[in-house]
């Protein structure tokens, strides 16, 4: 309201609205929001680029993508400083001028997305219905007409909303419940007789979206009594595969925009938060969705991307084999060097699998920094429970920063090849991190055992410098168990056919390719996983059997649960490194024939998932530490 107070007229400005509920946290959502206008923003401008680069592509089907990719960006550009603001600067003011000139945007590139995907719904009709005409048909001159007729329609139809907007007075109470300006949103606020706005805003949608999703639906009835008539199943799939692209941009454009324009008219009950988050899916899932739906799905169009990214070395050896040759005739022996392997047979859209794993990476490097960060600044934090957090946070900076290089090299530029030297220095981090995690997560299991069981000595047990040297010694017995793993290693010569069946090396994997024998290493690995994951693991459910016992001897029942939600994190960490850790090394030693895609997947949850999830959920289970993020960050 002090925004309202502060001009002369109440008219004169809105105030847009985020989550409700969730203003405390407008800083962490805004992060998503971030990441979906990068992506959406780069990955149209992608389309755009290599459509306009190679003329190859300057087919009608490819004409009309470019016209959804300007469509998708000019959506995303319309709605940024409003969403971004709100999120990031609390700014949520907007005078009328500004909104009535947003709405105007917003609506007019959402009613051409809406006659762009007519258009191409039209072109795959002609395409399967009239192939022989397809080209004299649809000539470039004539799909530039029709795009831009289509483009004109959808501003004239929209051009009058802000005038017959602009002529009401508005009542004081003008809070929007969007974080942008939406026509329908707006007119609800005047004070004056909204019925003109109404039935023409009604017109509006019927005679674009209404009539344009019709049309579609006449075309797919056609294209599917043309392909049904087709007598080979084969050739019949195929017409069809044509489509599936399309169809996913019209099944993410007109459900929210369907929904969404039904809940604004007739759902006055129904809950904000739906509003809000059909809101949000109708404005920024088809820009993030569509450059990475038709990038997978157009296989002509993924073959120029990669080419435009991936300079690759002319060759006549397919496949692995390219690799392999290059790598081994780049060096006097070939066993100096190893070839790591990303997803098998998704290599052509490796660029597009890297952008998950960019993210996973940003997340875990952030989460992990932000725990040391309030940890390390907040004396209040300076317990037992939170150092031994920052021992994890740490652990699962090094796990994170260990395998960046390799993951990020073979999905980002294709680099497979890794020395002797690095893979075992690489090896010997990551095994010797995550020997310190299961450490770490046994001291955690001891801090809530003595927490919970003995908590009168708590304080007098865990001292700092106490705590200190526990740690200094889980280090140290991880460290010396796999220093011998390199050493053991090196004293092999390797097989020519070295390739290694994850993105980064293990000692599992490593010794798999050796021309030697390999009986020492595998005892000698068996044997730390015994004494390292084994123990610690049993240990765990030792510390929580008598944390049990000990629970269950408490008469109230709101203090017996008050004590089992303290661990309630530990248990999540615990859960989720155990499982994929033991789950990854009895598929390395016994799952010889378990699929090849089980043990990449439990090999990325292994090393990824725990320095993606541990920050996550200690900073939603723990008040404490979840508070001192918060006053950081939302002053």
């Amino acid at each position: 309201m002090s925004a309202v107070n502060d001009t002369k007229f109440i008219s004169a400005v809105f105030l847009l609205t985020g989550i409700p509920g969730q203003e405390a946290i407008h800083h962490w959502i805004s992060i998503p929001f971030c990441l979906m206008y990068v992506i959406s923003i780069v990955g149209n401008s992608v389309i755009l680029f290599i459509i306009k680069r190679d003329p190859s592509l300057h087919e009608p089907m490819y004409i009309f993508l470019s016209m959804l990719a300007v469509t998708d960006l000019g959506l995303s550009i319309s709605t940024i400083p409003t969403i971004l603001g709100v999120y990031l600067f609390k700014y949520r003011e907007i005078s009328l001028d500004a909104c009535f000139a947003q709405l105007f945007f917003i609506h007019s590139f959402q009613f051409a997305e809406s006659s762009i995907l007519l258009l191409m719904a039209f072109d795959r009709f002609v395409a399967i219905r009239d192939p022989l005409r397809y080209s004299s048909t649809l000539t470039l001159p004539r799909t530039s007409m029709m795009g831009l007729v289509f483009i004109l329609r959808g501003v004239a139809v929209v051009f009058p909303f802000p005038f017959l907007l602009k002529r009401f007075r508005y009542c004081q109470d003008n809070v929007l419940s969007h974080s942008y300006c939406l026509h329908q949103e707006v007119m609800r606020l005047a004070c004056s007789d909204i019925t003109v706005n109404n039935i023409y805003g009604l017109s509006v949608t019927l005679l674009t979206v209404g009539l344009d999703s019709l049309f579609i639906f006449f075309s797919y009835v056609m294209i599917l009594k043309t392909v049904l008539s087709i007598a080979s199943p084969a050739e019949c799939l195929r017409a069809l595969n044509t489509c599936v692209s399309h169809l996913c941009a019209v099944l993410l454009f007109y459900t929210p925009e369907i929904g969404l324009t039904v809940i604004h008219r007739f759902g006055k009950n129904s809950p904000p938060l739906l509003q809000v988050l059909l809101g949000y899916i109708s404005l920024l899932i088809p820009p993030l969705m569509n450059p990475i739906v038709y990038s997978v799905k157009s296989k002509h169009l993924r073959a120029r991307i990669i080419r435009a990214f991936v300079k690759k070395k002319s060759s006549k050896v397919p496949g692995s084999a390219q690799y392999i040759m290059s790598a081994v005739n780049d060096t006097k022996f070939n066993s100096v060097v190893f070839l790591l392997t990303g997803i098998t047979g998704l290599e052509d859209v490796h660029l597009w699998i890297s952008i998950p794993f960019c993210l996973v990476y940003a997340i875990s490097i952030v989460g992990n920094s932000v725990i040391l960060f309030i940890i390390k600044t907040d004396a209040s934090l300076h317990e037992p429970m939170y150092i031994f957090l920052s021992m994890l946070a740490m652990t699962d900076l090094g796990l994170s920063i260990a395998t960046i290089p390799t993951i990020l090299g073979i999905y980002l530029f294709n680099s497979r090849g890794i020395s002797l030297n690095a893979c075992f220095a690489q090896l010997f981090f990551i095994h010797s991190l995550s020997k310190i995690e299961s450490s770490v997560l046994l001291l955690m299991a001891f801090d809530r055992f003595i927490a919970i069981c003995n908590p009168l000595r708590y304080a007098s047990i865990l001292t700092p410098p106490r705590i200190a040297k526990m740690g200094l010694v889980a280090v140290l017995r991880s460290v010396a168990l796999i220093l011998p793993l390199p050493f053991l290693l090196k004293r092999f010569r390797y097989c020519q056919d070295n390739v290694l069946s994850h993105s980064y090396c293990l000692h599992q994997d490593v010794m798999k390719v050796a021309c030697s024998d390999i009986s020492v290493n595998s005892i000698y690995g068996l044997f730390l996983k015994v004494i390292t994951v084994g123990l610690d693991s049993f240990l765990i459910f030792l510390s929580y059997v008598m944390i049990v016992k000990t629970v269950l001897s408490i008469a109230s029942h709101a203090e017996c649960l008050r004590a089992l939600n303290t661990c309630v994190s530990h248990l999540c960490a615990v859960v989720l490194f155990y499982i994929s850790d033991i789950g990854l090394s009895l598929i390395h030693r016994f799952g010889n024939s378990s699929s090849h895609v089980l043990q990449i997947i439990l090999g990325y949850v292994y090393l990824l998932a725990p320095p993606l999830i541990n920050p996550v959920v200690y900073s939603v289970k723990s008040k404490h530490l979840r508070e001192r993020i918060i006053r950081v960050f939302v002053k």
